[in-house]
């Protein structure tokens, strides 16, 4: 477990980004294409606390980059090479780019300072996105990453951000997956192996705190 010194480190408003992970109307929203998730994101408390990460973030000074998932009506350039991609294609819902759908939801805040970075393929919010080098471009050193889901974004990004030679940390309890007691298991067994889990409070209190 990271020291608080080394937490603040981390933290630093200078060299931190906080990145969302589909926190979408379409996955999180009241009317998201995976109720159960979105349903699991709101009574957990897990949108709350994203969004008053986001708040605390705007405050201290630290970028905040939001990683949507979107799709062309058309569905050229998207992924089938997966169950979970051809499942989506029969979902009510399609993240469609420019719906109500890929707009960050309620109740976190987007300001004018924030990145908003979609993508049409695969499973990262990270690779193949632009993130990457627009991390780099911003001086980022650590990535703050909060979300969904447990069981494919947030576990990707991850690893995705520390094989590019980020920093990570993640506030566990700004993240959500189905079932409830997974996200748990794969914080403390896959994600912590790589990143530090801590909680939402602990990053607000920094940040606030300054």
């Amino acid at each position: 477990m990271a020291s608080y010194e080394q937490l603040v480190a981390q933290l630093d408003p200078g060299t931190t980004v906080l990145l969302t992970v589909e926190c979408q109307e379409g996955v999180v929203g009241e009317e998201s294409a995976l109720p159960e998730l979105a349903e699991q994101a709101r009574k957990s408390g897990v949108l709350a606390n994203v969004a008053r990460l986001v708040d605390a973030a705007h405050g201290a000074g630290v970028q905040v980059v939001h990683a949507v998932a979107e799709r062309r009506a058309d569905g050229r350039g998207a992924n089938h090479n997966a169950r979970l991609f051809r499942a989506a294609e029969r979902l009510p819902v399609r993240q469609t780019v420019g719906t109500r759908a890929v707009r960050v939801a309620s109740p976190i805040e987007v300001a004018e300072e924030d990145f908003v970075m979609g993508r049409l393929h695969g499973l990262s919010p990270v690779a193949g996105t632009g993130v990457d080098a627009l991390l780099r471009n911003l001086g980022c050193r650590d990535v703050v990453v909060v979300g969904v889901s447990a069981n494919v974004a947030v576990p990707n990004a991850v690893f995705d951000l520390v094989n590019l030679g980020y920093g990570v940390v993640v506030a566990g309890d700004a993240v959500a997956g189905v079932p409830e007691e997974y996200v748990g298991e794969v914080l403390r067994h896959s994600v912590g192996l790589v990143a530090t889990v801590v909680g939402a409070g602990e990053i607000w209190g920094v940040w606030e705190g300054r």
